[in-house]
């Protein structure tokens, strides 16, 4: 592993996207991994560890984990993100070989709607897209829970508090092992100079999230006018994807491949055997 990061612009001026980058640079199939909203690259490290036949690459979106926090709250939306994402698909995709590369996108909650934004439009390189809980219609009622604690601005004793409290929050991603969590704990904090901890998110994501009324969101439009290979990963106690959103999705649009995971709620961790093994094959036919 290494670490790498881009400039992005935004509507104050340039930011940082720092990301940490997995296998052979010179490889032939690149995958970008793209984390929740208040999430990080990092989550994604046991499913690179299984894919050593690709470059993966996992950024940390703006205000997020090791990445730069944005200077207008009013930026942290998907049109910033999806301006990011296309420069470091750029970087990804340079190749003073000579040689082709191939773009794969696996992207869990806003990562896949960041994906399907950029996999729906005209000219798109994504050639298959994992979209990991999240589809063509999000209820409101799920998007008011997330609201509930996304950009709090929480403090901590130890980093061992940090961690119970994860267990808690993030409880709906399914059994997790004791190193897991702590490997999630230990890349969602940081020390502030007091010795107190928190969480490595810009508090204005939660704020720009709650700025509007919260809405059912309707991506269908998007979802439909896809055309790359497509799978679908659903936790069947999710929220934000039910199971009718899901089953839809197999019949229209790119005609998804769906896969269960059950005891799950959302969104799958992508950290247990069975659904690394699933985004594996699914990338590797």
């Amino acid at each position: 592993m290494k670490n790498g990061e881009i400039a992005c612009l935004g509507s104050r001026g340039f930011h940082r996207m720092r990301y940490v980058e997995w296998g052979d640079p010179a490889a032939g199939r690149v995958v970008i991994c793209a984390h929740g909203l208040t999430r990080n690259g990092r989550d994604f490290d046991f499913l690179a560890r299984a894919l050593p036949e690709f470059r993966v690459i996992c950024p940390d979106f703006a205000g997020r984990g090791a990445s730069d926090w944005l200077e207008a709250r009013e930026d942290y939306g998907y049109r910033q993100y999806c301006a990011d994402a296309v420069a470091l698909i750029a970087r990804a995709t340079a190749a003073g070989d000579g040689r082709p590369r191939r773009l794969y996108w696996v992207g869990t909650s806003m990562g896949g709607i960041i994906g399907m934004l950029l996999a729906s439009s005209a000219g798109s390189p994504i050639e298959k897209l994992v979209l990991n809980d999240v589809g063509g219609h999000i209820p409101a009622a799920a998007l008011e829970r997330i609201a509930s604690y996304a950009g709090r601005d929480p403090r901590f004793a130890t980093l061992s508090a940090v961690e119970a409290s994860l267990r808690v929050v993030c409880a709906p991603v399914g059994p997790l092992t004791d190193d897991q969590w702590r490997h999630l704990a230990v890349h969602s904090a940081r020390e502030h100079a007091d010795g107190s901890w928190g969480m490595r998110c810009d508090p204005a994501i939660g704020e720009a999230l709650r700025a509007a009324p919260i809405v059912d969101v309707d991506l269908w439009r998007f979802y439909d006018a896809i055309r790359c290979s497509t799978l679908v990963l659903r936790g069947e106690l999710s929220d934000i994807l039910p199971a009718q959103t899901a089953a839809r999705m197999t019949e229209r649009g790119p005609n998804a491949r769906l896969v269960r995971f059950a005891g799950v709620g959302h969104a799958p961790a992508l950290m247990a055997a069975d659904q690394i093994a699933a985004v594996r094959e699914f990338l590797l036919e």
